[in-house]
C-alpha cells in the first residue's frame, strides 16, 4: 500500500484482484494552489500563478487505476416526517416518474457513425481556436496539416463526451448520497428518480464511446476533484451545490450547444433525451438549496459562495484538453501558454456560455450578493458575470420535457 499526499489530500493506491483502486481523502485545497478569486486578473485573464496551479493539477493523476475511491463524511438521516410538505419537489417527482425513457431500446443504436465526419462537425469551433495559434512562433501546431487537425477533431469529441460519460457517473454517486443525506421526504423521493436517471446517462454515453467512437479518455483531473470534494463534503448541502448547481448547470449548457451543431443523428436524440432530464436536476438544486440557504448565517453562505468560486474555476480549466494533446505527443503547457496569451474571442464567448445556467442560479440562491457581492466579484473575473438576469432554473423544466414529436414510446405511454 502506498500513501500519495499533495495538496492537502492523501491518496492511497490498493489492489483489488487485478485492479488498482485509488482512494482520496482529504479536500483540494484550492488557496494552496492560487485558484482563488483573487488570482485572476481584472480583465478575466488568467495569472502566472493560476497558470501554475493548472499544470499542478495533472502531477498527480491515475493513469493506469480502473477506480477511484472517495471518503464519505456525510450522515445518513432518517426522517419521520412523511407529509407532502414542498409541492415544488412533489410536482418535479411527478414529472420524473412519467419521463422515464429507455436508453437500451428508445435510441437507434442501428445507425452507422463516421467518427472523423462526427470530429469534424462538431469539433470545428473548438478547433478553430487551435489552428489560430498554428503561425504564432513556438506554436507547437506549426507543422499540422489536414491529417493532423481532423484527428484533434476526432479525439476532442471522444475527450468530451468521456468528461460527459465521467460526470454523469459522479452525478449518479452523489444522487444516491443525497437520498441519504437530505433531510426532507419530497427530496428523497425526487432524488430516488435521478439515481435512475444518471444511470441511464451513464449507459448510453458509455455505449456510444464504445460502439461508436473509440473508447473513453481518463477523467480530467479538475472535474475529478471537483467530484471528490462534492463527494466527501460533511455538509450535505454541498452535494447539491457541487453537482446539482455547478457541474449539472454546466453540463446542460454544453449538452445543448453540441445538440445544435451535431448532425450526427443518434448523439443528437441521445443528447436531447438526457437534456430532458438533466432540467429537471438542476431545478432540484435550486428548489431545495434556496429554502435552506434562508435559514444560514453569513459565515455559512460565505463557505458555499467560495465552494462555488472553486468549482467555477476547475470547471473552467477543464477546457484546455491537456489529456488530448499528450495522446497526440503535443506539449500541452505549450498549447495553454499560447491559448492565455493569444485568447481566441469568440471561443471564449462561448466558453463563457457555458456558465449561463450556473450564474443565475447561484443568484436565485442568494449566493451572488451575499458578504457585500464576494461571489459577484469571483464571476466578473472569470467574465461569467452578464449571465445573472438569465432565467434560472426553478422551474424552466418545463421547456426542455419530451413532447408529442420527440418522445419515444415508453414516455408517451406513462
Amino acid at each position: 500500500m502506498i500513501v500519495v499526499h499533495c495538496t492537502g489530500i492523501a491518496r492511497t493506491l490498493y489492489e483489488m484482484g487485478d485492479a488498482t483502486f485509488v482512494r482520496t481523502t482529504g479536500s483540494h485545497d484550492m488557496t494552496e494552489t492560487g485558484t482563488t478569486a483573487n488570482s485572476e486578473t481584472t480583465n478575466g485573464s488568467t495569472s502566472n500563478a493560476e497558470l501554475e496551479a493548472i499544470f499542478a493539477a495533472y502531477d498527480v493523476r491515475e493513469i493506469d487505476a480502473i477506480g477511484h475511491a472517495v471518503e464519505v463524511n456525510a450522515d445518513a438521516l432518517f426522517t419521520w416526517d412523511y407529509e407532502r410538505s414542498r409541492p415544488a419537489l412533489s410536482k418535479l417527482y411527478e414529472k420524473a416518474k412519467t419521463s422515464q425513457w429507455n436508453g437500451a431500446t428508445d435510441l437507434p443504436w442501428d445507425t452507422d457513425v463516421d467518427p472523423e465526419q462526427v470530429g469534424k462537425q462538431m469539433m470545428a469551433g473548438s478547433m478553430m481556436r487551435f489552428k489560430d495559434l498554428q503561425s504564432l512562433p513556438g506554436s507547437p501546431f506549426k507543422n499540422f496539416g489536414e491529417k493532423e487537425w481532423t484527428q484533434v477533431g476526432v479525439e476532442m469529441q471522444n475527450w468530451q463526451l468521456s468528461q460527459f460519460l465521467h460526470g454523469e457517473q459522479g452525478a449518479l454517486m452523489c444522487t444516491g448520497m443525497i437520498t441519504a443525506t437530505t433531510p426532507w421526504i419530497d427530496a428523497k423521493y425526487y432524488a430516488a428518480t435521478q439515481v435512475m436517471d444518471e444511470a441511464r446517462h451513464v449507459e448510453v454515453f458509455a455505449r456510444y464511446l464504445m460502439e461508436k467512437l473509440n473508447g473513453t479518455y481518463p477523467m480530467n483531473p479538475n472535474l475529478g476533484t471537483l467530484i471528490d470534494d462534492t463527494l466527501n463534503n460533511e455538509h450535505w448541502d454541498i452535494t447539491y451545490l457541487g453537482m446539482q448547481i455547478m457541474i449539472e448547470g454546466l453540463a446542460l449548457a454544453a449538452f445543448g450547444a453540441i445538440h445544435m451543431v451535431t448532425p450526427e443523428p443518434l448523439l443528437k436524440q441521445l443528447l436531447r433525451y438526457v437534456m430532458s432530464d438533466e432540467a429537471r436536476h438542476v431545478a432540484f438544486g435550486v428548489l431545495s438549496l434556496q429554502e435552506y440557504y434562508q435559514e444560514l448565517s453569513a459565515t455559512e453562505i460565505r463557505y458555499r459562495q467560495e465552494f462555488a468560486a472553486e468549482a467555477a474555476t476547475r470547471l473552467r480549466n477543464r477546457f484546455y484538453m491537456v489529456e488530448v494533446w499528450e495522446k497526440l505527443n503535443v506539449d500541452y503547457k505549450a498549447v495553454i501558454r499560447l491559448l492565455v496569451d493569444n485568447p481566441p474571442p469568440a471561443q471564449t464567448d462561448f466558453q463563457h456560455l457555458l456558465f449561463s445556467k450556473i450564474v443565475p442560479n447561484c443568484k436565485k440562491l442568494g449566493l451572488l450578493d451575499a458578504g457585500d457581492g464576494w461571489l459577484r466579484h469571483h464571476f466578473e473575473e472569470l467574465n461569467i458575470i452578464q449571465f445573472e438576469d438569465w432565467v434560472d432554473s426553478s422551474d424552466d423544466y418545463a421547456k426542455f420535457a419530451l413532447g408529442e414529436g420527440d418522445a419515444p414510446e415508453s414516455v408517451l405511454a406513462s
